[in-house]
């Protein structure tokens, strides 16, 4: 027999990061910045479905051929 494995080799598993408050300042800025701009899409996504269709019929084919 060689010395060679056959098959995947499995993955090495990172430690697990400890879910106290231990953020980087650069983190919690990152997380406020995505939470605002989360807030501000959904604004936008309510006022537009408020609106009507922005085109009055789309495209129109005439009947000649």
């Amino acid at each position: 027999m060689s010395g060679r494995q056959g098959g995947k080799l499995k993955p090495l598993k990172k430690p697990k990061k400890a879910q106290g408050g231990s953020d980087d300042e650069e983190d919690v800025a990152f997380k406020k910045k995505q939470m605002e701009e989360a807030k501000k899409l959904k604004e936008m996504q309510t006022k537009a479905a408020g609106k009507g269709p922005l085109l009055s019929g789309g495209i129109k084919k005439s009947g000649k051929k």
